[in-house]
């Protein structure tokens, strides 16, 4: 079960990069529509560190 919700987090990390860093990288918009996507996706991948790290410590107390 556990190997599961690392392979979940393993597809939604490389997502966000693909999804979010490629936009932010390769598209021809404003340096401020690149820094607001940036901004969002630094957020994501902020929210997805804490809610791994977080599953990890729950898994580690039983």
């Amino acid at each position: 079960m556990k190997w599961i919700i690392y392979v979940i987090f393993f597809v939604l990390f490389v997502g966000v990069t693909f999804f979010g860093l490629g936009p932010v990288l390769l598209a021809d918009g404003s340096l401020n529509e690149k820094m607001i996507t940036l901004f969002i996706v630094f957020l994501i991948y902020v929210i997805l560190i804490v809610l791994l790290i977080l599953f990890i410590k729950k898994r580690n107390r039983r």
